[in-house]
């Protein structure tokens, strides 16, 4: 029988997912070369080529098109056969999971902990982005796992509620802003710190301040809300954001719930997903779910 390994067939079929060795590479945590020799030495052992080179680019041939799917069928039968032993210590890789900020910032170390004692032979390759940018990873096959909130502009087979995380204004204290209902005016005084330009709380707060043409606001929007809650705790402005994001400020008085009566839509998470994932990734997603819906994370509604 032809010694065919796992590892070959795994590189071939990352290698034809992600049309390059050097991609492969990296996601395989391993070298070029070893891609190419492993590629070279599965073709040896089959006698036939699966993919031309071209220009740092790959094409399967007819040939490596009906072979693919059938490693696939290889590699999922023995993540079946790994399952049915009932030992999560067997599976070993890497997973590459993509967060929001706000999950960076409210449930994530948690869920890595509880990801690590479940899967302890795991690694996690983390990525935190904007959940646009990680919805086109996940589309590109760069990353197995996506925590992020909606609309999604891509759809992908699997996709698990994480819960609805609803917004609240707040400012330092020291504005002295914090005893009363405040009309816009009384917000437009100030900077409002947002979200980043193109997200749906960025839009919907801008489309909220245009009903206001009367009284312009200065909206500041930034892609690291983390440095954006440091700055309303030192009082440049006020701002809009998940309560979880802030539940500690607010607990230490760094911060303080304004009673402004509207706020953008709550944000909607998922763990987002391939249907075709190995068992591990379906199950750090449900995971997800259930740290996500825990008291750390106390999602509004199910």
């Amino acid at each position: 029988m032809a010694q065919i390994t796992l590892k070959q067939l795994e590189t071939f079929v990352k290698v034809a997912d992600l049309g390059g060795f050097r991609r492969a590479a990296e996601q395989l945590n391993t070298t070029q070369p070893n891609v190419s020799a492993r590629i070279a030495a599965l073709e040896a052992q089959l006698q036939r080529k699966l993919m031309e080179r071209d220009a740092g680019s790959v094409r399967l041939t007819p040939f490596g098109e009906i072979m693919l799917g059938k490693a696939r069928l290889v590699l999922a039968s023995m993540d079946e056969f790994v399952v049915g032993a009932g030992n999560d210590v067997l599976f070993d890789g890497v997973l590459r999971l993509g967060v929001t900020e706000m999950v960076a910032h409210s449930w994530l170390v948690p869920y890595l902990s509880a990801l690590k004692d479940k899967f302890p032979n795991i690694d996690v390759d983390l990525t935190v982005d904007l959940s646009a940018n990680l919805s086109e990873a996940l589309f590109n096959r760069g990353l197995d796992l996506a925590l992020q909130s909606g609309p999604f502009g891509r759809t992908t087979v699997q996709a698990l509620p994480l819960g609805s995380f609803p917004y609240i204004w707040v400012a330092s204290p020291s504005l002295g802003i914090g005893q009363k209902v405040l009309s816009w005016p009384d917000l437009a005084a100030f900077s409002i710190l947002t979200h980043a330009r193109g997200t749906l709380p960025f839009d919907q707060i801008s489309d909220h301040m245009a009903g206001f043409a009367d009284v312009p606001a200065r909206l500041v929007p930034s892609t690291n809300m983390a440095a954006g809650i440091q700055m309303t705790i030192e009082g440049l402005g006020v701002a809009c954001l998940p309560e979880i994001m802030v539940r500690q400020e607010l607990r230490d008085g760094k911060l303080e719930a304004l009673r402004y009566l509207w706020c953008p839509d709550a944000l909607r998470f998922s763990a987002r997903f391939e249907e075709t994932a190995p068992h591990f990734v379906h199950e750090a997603a449900e995971l997800a779910a259930r740290v996500s819906w825990s008291d750390v994370g106390v999602a509004d509604e199910r």
